[in-house]
């Protein structure tokens, strides 16, 4: 009687999927304001890791993510596709429980507390605040981060190599990124004597990328100016404060600053100010350039070592922190057009893969 009642119950459920934000059914129990959206697996099978992986075996993931752009949200894509590839397909044998909390933090933390009281078997936190936070509540689950700058500085593993605790994950940055785009400016755009810096100060990651290409633009005498900013709604106005004092604009891997990206853009096309960026996604809006990788490829990254826990009996301590190994410039022409850059064939030639890094 107990079976068949589980089972039915199960059945109620199965094949339902709220649209983001809906606020309807049993499914959207995130914090208010925030979008929560769950699909469910096969009914029938039981929730939790179990100790087999054979065809009958069922997972549930919550993922944590702090604002909707671009790059995370192919992230996301490719932390899936990972999962799929391996078996383990949403709407098959695999329930997510997606959250995201628009941008703001008291939503990201009624989010990790939620994660927190759920029954997961993993959970994914995508960027640095939803990280910090989910590592703060999710003690006896195993959590993966993705598209986090620092996690040493952010405090999320203690060691690279092995950490200690039930967190680990994959940097979506390479210091030598940074240092390369700084030198490209130096060597390429000799007018370029100052350099500004749209910023959320209050985000660790964007500080510690700052402060790297900071140092780097040093080694070639060109300075710097900040322009701070503390939501979305101001970052038209960091960027127009910055025109007559900044021959340039560079912006880091900032959740607060690339949700407004396309203000900056418009600022740096009417004004004719190169504008360089630290993701692709940026550059394909309409930033110039940037020495960067696929986010789809970054998650599915993060996938795989979802795949090594999931299936393979791994413990987070037993995964090294994973980094982007498949850097390149990303130019784009039509940008370059509109910022009044003259791109050389010298600049071309510093792409490796022109045929999908160079963006006509």
């Amino acid at each position: 009687m107990i079976v068949l009642l589980a089972v039915a119950l199960a059945a109620c459920g199965s094949g339902k999927k709220d649209n983001e934000g809906s606020g309807n059914g049993a499914n959207s129990t995130g914090a208010a304001g925030s979008n929560t959206e769950q699909s469910s697996g096969n009914a029938g099978q039981s929730e939790g890791s179990g100790d087999s992986g054979d065809s009958g075996q069922s997972y549930r993931i919550a993922i944590s993510q702090i604002v909707e752009h671009p790059s995370l949200d192919a992230t996301r894509e490719g932390f899936l596709a990972a999962l799929k590839d391996a078996g383990i397909e949403e709407g098959v044998n695999l329930t997510v429980d997606y959250n995201n909390a628009q941008g703001d933090p008291t939503n990201n933390l009624s989010i990790a507390q939620k994660i927190a009281a759920d029954p997961n078997d993993l959970v994914l936190a995508i960027a640095t605040p939803s990280a910090q936070a989910v590592a703060q509540h999710v003690k006896d689950v195993p959590v993966l981060f993705a598209a986090v700058t620092d996690p040493l500085g952010a405090n999320l593993v203690d060691n690279l190599e092995a950490p200690s605790g039930n967190v680990t994950g994959a940097s979506d940055t390479n210091p030598e990124a940074v240092r390369k785009l700084m030198d490209f400016i130096a060597e390429y755009l000799p007018d370029v004597k100052t350099v500004g810096i749209i910023i959320n100060e209050g985000e660790q990651n964007a500080v510690v990328m700052a402060e790297n290409a900071e140092q780097q633009l040093a080694t070639h005498g060109i300075q710097t100016v900040r322009a701070a900013v503390a939501n979305t709604s101001e970052v038209k106005q960091a960027a127009e404060s910055l025109v007559g004092r900044a021959d340039a604009f560079f912006i880091t891997l900032d959740n607060t600053v690339v949700s407004g990206v396309d203000a900056i853009i418009q600022v740096a096309n009417e004004h004719d100010i190169p504008f360089f960026s630290s993701d692709r996604d940026t550059v394909e809006r309409g930033a110039f350039a940037t020495v960067g990788f696929k986010y789809y490829d970054h998650g599915y990254q993060a996938g795989q070592m979802a795949v090594e826990i999931l299936k393979n009996g791994k413990k987070p301590s037993e995964l090294p922190v994973s980094f982007p190994d498949k850097l390149d410039f990303i130019l784009n022409l039509k940008a370059a057009a509109e910022q009044n850059i003259t791109v050389t064939d010298e600049m071309k030639a510093v792409v490796q893969d022109p045929a999908n890094n160079i963006i006509e």
